[in-house]
């Protein structure tokens, strides 16, 4: 329940003690808060909970969970005075800074925010006392507590992490601020945080309500500012700069297969208030802006309410590559808990109904849980044909009938429809030019059109994937003649929403999104692991180094349920009989390799053909591999631990810990060498929970015990033919 703690603009603006005493009696003492936790969040979960409190200062609210600590001073205005790492005991900020700005009717405001540092190297306690509120800027009107909220509703229609709760389980703090006095009656900016339980995690986001008489054009806006520690001084200008020890995501991402390509509202710049840094120029990137490339450029209208993107907000406690990975890997479970579905999945080559008959019976015969109508298929999405909706709905209806899912392809960008239709490159006032050459606009008549028939066709057919192949990737669009957007500056935002809400929507019905983008926080299942699509047109004995390859770098940023690989059943953009696994039955080495590498991480790929299997034989070796992969989904859904890289030159290891799983550990090992290979391996297992001795198995052979040093690890001798696979289970 939400409580509300009122405010009194008169006080704030006459920085009136009143107004702290009013407003933080409801909050518990500073006393009462969780304190710094003492043990290791990546192996042990937290059981405190985040929680807003009143400061030992009466003018101060405190945000924490034992992790990472937020403080606001609210008098004479609302500004962020403190973000603490609590697991390595520094400051994250060194500044104050507005809460936001926002630009309205060509008019920039400051909203909330303090005046007076003398010096922003640092923040001294004592120089809060003296900052002075802006009159110029919104102020503070109001504090909201309560419980986080869904950004969106996920419907749980197939297998996932279950221990992960949606909407994740935190508090919610909302500063509501008005503008300066007579400008902008009716308006309101709120500032909206969240705090997550077990995960130094921070979101943030602002709305802007119209509740006065006349349209309010909101030009640009910004929606996180930190004056941030610098990691990084140097008198000279560099090329390449270390940024603050914090992971920055926004949930408006695009046009990447990984966060770094697909952030496109985080920035990092000088910050002009810092004159005593030692760049000579003053050109440190140590000021953190959140904001959009372009735009939104948008009127909101009276009675309406303007929603920004979410900021993530996540510390790290080190600087080591596989511990910031686990980090960051941990935030996606927790703010997009969808990723943790993982079909097992079939991309059938044709839509007849015979071939697509064929697929799902052999879907149900070995344990694959869903079929799709791949690429190249002719499967059309975007038919309004009755006769054709049909014929596909009584194919999802078989489907269903032997307890398969059934989904299929649609093509967005990367193709022409029309002058009237495409992109308008701003260069040249023309067509062309886009991401991928030629794309349609989302918010013509023809984008608008496709997402009605997209719609359409998954509720009438009741199909459970859209496997959405170019995604919108961020063009923008200079048409003045598309219905969904005026012009240049409204075509980014107003493009993205049409995608999201198609996204969304799919969360809210479950149906499992594949999406080669980084859609994740907007409701994407799943996207390219990272790889190169004519690699598989190579020779079946070098795809397999280099499908571990893609694996093994794949995931020190995704989980490896967020990642789908390849495998050409049939052949792929050329290679010949060299490079395809058909006929199956004649190539059961190759293929049972490519199932032994997926299954074994936890990786779901795009077996692409007509069927799994040919011969007796080779069903025998996809259920081995089927049946493996789910007796131990648990361990091997779980994070990766990198061990030694695939280089055809030694063995190659990866490693599924787990603290919460039996087993606990699970380490998936490759001898690429024509010989056998005898030698011990040594397994980093700290991850594990495990601290003394672990019992270990090796392909489910007679149980070791085995001592854990003092840096964590184990060594477990092995013997694996020549061009082979073992598994060791650790507990």
């Amino acid at each position: 329940m939400l409580r509300t703690l009122i405010a009194c603009i008169a006080c704030i603006a006459m920085d009136c003690p009143a107004h702290a005493l009013l407003s933080l009696p409801e909050l518990p003492a500073a006393s009462l808060a969780p304190a710094p936790y003492n043990g290791d969040w990546l192996v042990s979960t937290p059981t405190t909970k985040a929680g807003i409190f009143r400061g030992d200062d009466a003018r101060e609210i405190v945000m924490t969970n034992g992790l990472v600590r937020r403080v606001w001073r609210i008098t004479p205005n609302c500004a962020t005075i403190a973000f603490d790492n609590l697991m390595t005991g520094d400051p994250m900020v060194r500044g104050v800074k507005p809460e936001a700005v926002v630009e309205l009717d060509g008019r920039r405001y400051n909203i909330g925010g303090l005046n007076g540092q003398p010096d922003y190297a640092y923040l001294k306690r004592e120089w809060v006392d003296s900052l002075t509120g802006d009159a110029d800027a919104f102020q503070l009107v109001g504090i909201e507590t309560g419980q986080t909220i869904e950004r969106f509703p996920w419907n749980r229609v197939r297998r996932h992490d279950a221990a992960l709760a949606w909407p994740p389980r935190g508090v919610s703090l909302t500063f509501r601020y008005a503008p300066p006095k007579d400008v902008l009656p009716g308006l309101t900016v709120s500032v909206h945080y969240e705090m997550y339980d077990g995960i130094p995690l921070v979101a943030k986001w602002i709305s802007i309500a119209n509740n006065g008489k006349k349209p309010i054009q909101l030009d640009t806006f910004t929606s996180e500012i930190l004056a941030a520690v610098e990691v990084d001084s140097s008198v000279d200008v560099r090329d390449q700069w270390n940024y603050p020890n914090i992971h920055i995501e926004t949930d408006f991402g695009y046009g990447g297969a990984e966060p770094s390509g697909a952030r496109q509202t985080v920035y990092w710049v000088p910050d002009p208030q810092y004159t005593t840094q030692v760049n000579y120029n003053l050109q440190s990137p140590v000021l953190l802006e959140c904001r959009l490339p372009i735009g939104p450029d948008t009127s909101i209208a009276p009675g309406n309410t303007f929603t920004s993107f979410r900021t993530f907000e996540l510390l790290l406690d080190t600087t080591e590559r596989e511990r910031r990975g686990l980090a960051v890997r941990r935030m996606y479970r927790v703010i997009a808990p969808w990723v943790t579905e993982n079909p097992i999945m079939l991309h059938v080559r044709h839509s007849d109904p015979e071939s697509v008959r064929l697929a799902i019976d052999q879907c149900a015969d070995v344990g694959a849980e869903m079929a799709i109508l791949s690429f190249g298929s002719g499967l059309n999405m975007e038919s309004d044909n009755p006769d054709y909706i049909a014929k596909i709905k009584s194919l999802v209806d078989y489907a269903h009938s032997k307890g398969v899912q059934l989904g299929g392809y649609s093509l967005l960008a990367s193709r022409k429809i029309s002058p009237d239709d495409d992109v308008i490159n701003p260069a040249t006032g023309k067509t062309g030019g886009a991401i991928f050459g030629e794309s349609p606009c989302l918010c013509s008549k023809w984008g608008q059109e496709y997402f009605r028939k997209l719609k359409n066709f998954i509720e009438q057919t009741g199909m459970d994937l859209l496997e959405h192949d170019g995604s919108y990737p961020g063009d923008r669009c200079a048409s003045t003649s598309h219905p969904g957007h005026k012009g240049l500056n409204d075509s980014l935002w107003n493009q993205f929403q049409a995608i999201s809400d198609l996204y969304a929507w799919c969360r809210e019905r479950g149906v499992f999104l594949n999406v080669p983008d980084w859609y994740m926080l907007s409701g994407s299942n799943k996207t390219g692991m990272g790889y190169r699509e004519v690699n598989w047109s190579l020779p079946r004995e070098r795809q397999l180094i280099l499908g571990r390859q893609n694996i093994f770098d794949g995931t020190w940023g995704k989980t490896p349920t967020m990642g789908w690989m390849f495998v050409p059943l049939v052949e792929y953009q050329g290679g010949g009989e060299a490079a395809t696994l058909e006929p199956l039955s004649q190539h059961l080495d190759a293929y049972g390799a490519h199932l032994a590498q997926n299954f074994g991480a936890g990786v779901q790929a795009c077996y692409r053909g007509t069927r799994w299997y040919d011969t007796d034989e080779t069903k025998a070796v996809v259920l081995n591999w089927i049946n493996f992969f789910k007796r131990y989904r648990d361990i091997l859904e779980s994070d990766i631990i990198h061990v030694r890289r695939p280089d055809g030159r030694d063995l190659d290891c990866i490693l599924h810990v787990n603290p919460n799983t039996t087993p606990r550990a699970l380490a998936m090992v490759f001898n690429p060498l024509g010989d056998i290979a005898k030698k011990a391996i040594t397994l980093p297992i700290y991850y594990s929970g495990l601290s003394t001795s672990a019992t270990v198995r090796v392909s489910d052979g007679p149980p070791m015990q085995l001592p854990i040093d003092r840096e964590y690890r184990i060594h477990v001798p092995l013997e694996i033919p020549a061009n082979n696979n073992a598994w060791i289970t650790i507990e």
